[in-house]
C-alpha cells in the first residue's frame, strides 16, 4: 500500500514522502491517526494544496517539542518501590510510573513518549531514561529508584 506522510515518522520518512507500507500498517494505524493519506491521484493534489500548512504545523510541532526538552533537561526524578534486601525490587517501574513522577515537577509528560532501553526497571538505584517529544526531539531523564519507607506505608501516610 503506498501512502502519503502527512508528518515526519520516525524510520519511515519525511513531510511528503510517498512510502510503501504495509496494507494492516497504513490501514489501521497511520490513517486513522491522520500521519497518512492513502497515495491516489486526488490525494497527490490535495496533499500539494496544503503542503505550506502542514510544513507550517510540523515546525511549530518541533519548537513547542525543543521548549518541552530545554525545560526537562537536567531533570532528576525519585520513585519509589518496595525492594528485597539485594535491591531487587519487588514489581517493576514502568513507563506509567515515570510519566507521572516527571509530570509531578511541572512538566507534561505522556506515558507513551517514555521510552525505557531495557524494558521496566526492576533494580534499585539510577536509571537513564529516554523522553521521546518529538520525531527530531528526545531528552534523557535520571530516575532514582529507592526502597519505600516502611514505617510511612504501615501508618498510612
Amino acid at each position: 500500500m503506498e501512502v502519503i506522510l502527512l508528518e515526519k515518522i520516525h524510520k519511515l520518512g519525511e513531510l511528503g514522502d510517498k512510502v510503501r507500507v504495509r496494507a494492516g500498517y497504513g490501514r489501521n494505524y497511520l490513517i486513522p491517526q491522520k500521519r497518512a493519506v492513502p497515495a491516489t491521484p486526488a490525494n497527490v493534489e490535495k496533499f500539494e494544496a496544503q503542503r505550506a500548512d502542514l510544513e507550517k504545523a510540523q515546525s511549530d510541532a518541533l519548537a513547542a517539542a525543543q521548549r518541552r526538552a530545554e525545560a526537562m533537561n537536567d531533570v532528576a526524578v525519585t520513585v519509589t518501590a518496595k525492594a528485597g534486601t539485594e535491591g531487587k525490587l519487588y514489581g517493576s517501574i514502568g513507563t506509567a510510573e515515570i510519566a507521572e513522577a516527571v509530570s509531578a515537577t511541572g512538566q507534561t509528560v505522556e506515558k507513551r513518549e517514555v521510552r525505557l532501553p531495557d524494558g521496566p526497571i526492576r533494580e534499585l538505584g539510577e536509571h537513564q531514561v529516554t523522553i521521546h517529544l518529538h520525531a527530531d526531539v528526545e531528552v534523557n531523564v535520571t530516575v532514582c529508584a529507592v526502597v519505600e519507607d516502611e514505617s510511612a506505608a504501615a501508618s498510612g501516610v
